[in-house]
């Protein structure tokens, strides 16, 4: 796993072993961001959410985030991150939310320009926090939200104020925007 753009560009990133956590592939963060570069997207703040080793959130601030908030629920996968915000040198312009993404969506409460999604492909309750997070203070009118996903889970094209803009495939992956109406 490395860093594929950027400031921070090949630098090689640890990941957690024998976690639930499925790393996003090169070929996955490539077409996320390629999808986002191409959008009108504001990338002074952005949470990633299931954030596992950072490498999503990462590769943000290596293309020019101004912020990134994680949020990952395992204390090694915490630690995981920090260590690969340090090496990338990129640790002063990130927060590391060691909690539940459930309890993050109640507390956190500034606007973000990019929310990135990366949860377990196992989880089911992802369109009931698809729901909360599109009616939180997290989503403002001009947030994009990105939500990696299973094929066998099909997510729906609305959540409350939030609407599909794009889906892609990518081998076992799905990748859907959302934006606001």
């Amino acid at each position: 796993m490395r860093v594929i753009a950027g400031k921070a560009k090949g630098h090689h990133l640890k990941v957690p072993k024998g976690t639930p956590t499925r790393p996003a592939t090169d070929l996955v963060r490539g077409a996320i961001f390629s999808i986002l570069e191409s959008a009108n997207c504001d990338w002074r703040g952005v949470l990633d959410l299931f954030s596992g080793s950072g490498a999503i959130g990462i590769e943000a601030l290596s293309r020019g985030a101004g912020w990134v908030d994680f949020v990952e629920r395992e204390r090694r996968c915490c630690d995981i991150i920090k260590e690969n915000l340090e090496k990338t040198k990129l640790k002063d312009q990130a927060h590391i939310y060691c909690c539940d993404v459930s309890k993050a969506i109640s507390f956190l409460d500034k606007e973000y320009g990019i929310i990135l999604m990366d949860p377990p492909y196992s989880d089911s309750s992802i369109s009931n926090l698809l729901t909360r997070l599109a009616t939180s203070k997290l989503v403002g009118p001009k947030t994009t939200l990105v939500v990696t996903h299973s094929p066998r889970l099909t997510l729906n094209s609305t959540y409350a104020s939030l609407n599909l803009i794009k889906e892609r495939r990518h081998g076992d992956s799905c990748i859907n925007i959302y934006q606001k109406e």
